[in-house]
């Protein structure tokens, strides 16, 4: 993925930002990015019936769209030369998306330090219900992964 570094810290974009979902189950997940910023990223995914058991959105789903989310907002916030993997996930299943339905996902950071952040992703459905909420860690490393600055 393409980016600018800004004062020592990455800059995407919101297409740069969308290309990076494509690997993503091959873009099958059909992950849609609407708003990108370093406190707040929010994505859309429409619910396919093959994501669903049987007609409700998986739960893996969910928590691989927060996953996705809460990862990349940690790259944003992330010094140049950093990167970022998960070490801890909590997912709290409330609600449920069934085939047809749009969900929505806001990521909001809780914690933003030296060593870890901590991120919160709140899913809704398109009634507007909360389907889950999941919080996760991430640990920031030294050095990039096959990436240059």
């Amino acid at each position: 993925m393409a980016w600018q570094v800004k004062d020592g810290v990455r800059m995407y974009d919101i297409v740069d930002a969308q290309k990076a979902f494509e690997p993503l189950s091959r873009g099958l997940s059909g992950i849609r990015i609407t708003e990108l910023g370093r406190e707040r990223i929010v994505a859309e995914l429409l619910v396919r019936p093959e994501f669903c058991t049987p007609s409700r959105m998986h739960g893996g789903l969910y928590m691989a769209m927060a996953d996705t989310l809460g990862a990349m907002g940690t790259v944003l916030n992330l010094p140049a030369g950093k990167h970022t993997t998960t070490i801890e996930s909590t997912t709290k299943f409330i609600s449920s998306a069934r085939a047809g339905m749009k969900v929505v996902a806001e990521t909001q950071p809780l914690h933003r330090g030296r060593t870890t952040m901590v991120w919160q992703t709140a899913i809704k459905n398109s009634d507007g219900k909360l389907c889950a909420l999941v919080t996760q860690t991430q640990l920031i490393l030294d050095g990039l992964l096959g990436v240059t600055d």
